[in-house]
């Protein structure tokens, strides 16, 4: 199966228009811009230090994935620095609003389906941990929350992983329906 065949075989819920609108709104209701957003930005960075993962993310998906809340590496760690918007046929993201369920991805070589990936390959991530943001009211993927990782991870490490994963995306949607 090429990348290509894949990336369409993704094009369901992440990308279905009538889905997107519907995210748009309940964001919208919430308060929630689409743009970076602090207290996003507080979730992934406490994220990223309670996992040891260079990269935490709130993810908003739309028609483009957006980074409301983002941690990057320190600039000197040599390490790549991501932007807040990223195409959304790339990554894990889709296949966890897709899913609609967390997915845990110690190492992405692991499994073909989510190794040809073009985030591995613009950045080496062969890490991933993430969850749904699901509205309570309807059902309906906002987007999610995940760590990623240049390096692989045990698999005796995912459990425990996960659930740091599971409370940030906690935290993420109190704060979304508190607003």
């Amino acid at each position: 199966m090429t990348s290509d065949h894949r990336d369409l075989v993704l094009a369901t819920l992440s990308q279905n228009p009538a889905v997107i609108r519907t995210r748009r709104e309940l964001l919208a209701r919430h308060g929630v811009t689409g743009e970076a957003d602090a207290s996003f930005d507080d979730i992934a960075d406490r994220l990223a230090a309670e996992t040891g993962f260079p990269y935490a993310m709130v993810n908003f998906t739309l028609e483009r994935q957006h980074f409301a809340g983002l941690h990057n590496p320190p600039a000197d760690s040599g390490l790549s620095i991501v932007g807040r918007d990223m195409d959304p046929r790339h990554g894990w993201c889709p296949h966890v609003v897709d899913r609609e369920l967390g997915l845990p991805l110690h190492d992405v070589h692991a499994s073909r389906l989510y190794s040809g990936n073009p985030v591995v390959d613009a950045i080496g991530i062969t890490a991933y941990y993430g969850e749904p943001l699901i509205h309570p009211d309807t059902g309906t993927v906002l987007g999610t929350v995940c760590v990623i990782d240049q390096r692989v991870h045990e698999l005796t490490e995912s459990d425990g992983l996960m659930a740091i994963v599971e409370k940030a995306a906690a935290e993420t949607m109190a704060n979304i329906l508190s607003r």
